[in-house]
């Protein structure tokens, strides 16, 4: 596996930092949401060669490699996934820009959260939900697939204001419904911790970890993750033990004290990470 972090967590002017503080502590990976990525495109979701270039060129400085894109809706208005036909030809082609912008980059996952924009509205029968959102996901499928990515089905607590997906199994019985190999499951920490199942995912990984397309090491709401490094040996040991070979990505958005929060939440997976290592030894 490789280690990552997003760069929700600090402000554009600080990435060169941001990138030397994960390069430091032998992170290969770096996740982003393309409006930070790419600030001061005029849209970040198609920039222009020489922007791209520039930031790419900075990344490879640090050692760094792109390892997923989060943020896919990011600008998109009037999207929505259960509010009708305009609503969701809208979402699709926003997730088609999105996919487009992965394929150009060669990013390997694209994290689907978007709580607010998968919320199934009053009166729809989920049953009729799952089917609608299955179809839309088999023909994404088709197009990240031709992209050469995969879309993370990451499931979203009820607190994030939706009622799709809310939990890892449900989540995990969308994957298969859609039975798409560019469609997989994503594993949020955060979220198992929000749903009360954190404690169980060690047990869980021998079955999971061959599909997952991607692992965020969160908190609730975005807190500064991890927040308990020691917490997270026994995930890693067992990622590891599974032949888990993707990224493991901190997922926080951005502290108050800003570049101090990312040293620590950098340490904190490598100290994860380097007592991990240890047991194996």
């Amino acid at each position: 596996m490789r280690l990552a972090m997003s760069n929700i967590a600090w402000s554009p002017d600080e990435r060169l930092e941001a990138y030397a503080i994960l390069a430091g502590a032998g992170f290969t990976g770096l996740e982003i949401a393309p409006g930070l990525f790419f600030h001061a495109a005029a849209d970040p979701f198609a920039p222009d060669a020489s922007t791209l270039a520039a930031a790419l060129a900075e990344i490879a400085h640090a050692g760094l490699a792109l390892v997923s894109m989060q943020s896919l809706l990011f600008g998109v208005t009037g999207a929505a996934l259960f509010e009708g036909p305009e609503a969701r030809a809208v979402f699709e082609a926003g997730m088609q820009r999105a996919i487009a912008l992965a394929g150009r980059l060669r990013i390997p996952v694209l994290v689907f959260g978007s709580p607010l924009q998968r919320r199934v509205p009053d009166g729809m029968a989920m049953e009729a939900a799952l089917a609608q959102a299955a179809a839309v996901f088999r023909r994404l499928g088709d197009a990240a697939a031709a992209a050469g990515t995969r879309i993370g089905i990451e499931a979203n607590p009820a607190a994030y204001g939706t009622n799709f997906c809310t939990t890892l199994d449900e989540a995990l019985a969308f994957v298969a419904r859609v039975d798409h190999p560019a469609i997989a499951p994503h594993l949020d920490l955060g979220a198992m911790h929000m749903n009360g199942d954190f404690a169980g995912v060690p047990a869980r990984l021998p079955a999971l970890a061959p599909a997952l397309a991607h692992v965020h090491v969160s908190e609730p709401d975005l807190a500064p993750a991890p927040a308990d490094a020691a917490a997270l040996v026994p995930v890693l040991r067992g990622l590891a033990a599974a032949g888990y070979t993707g990224a493991v990505s901190i997922e926080m958005k951005r502290a108050p004290d800003g570049l101090a929060a990312v040293r620590r939440a950098v340490a904190g997976l490598a100290q994860a990470r380097d007592a991990m290592e240890a047991l194996h030894a």
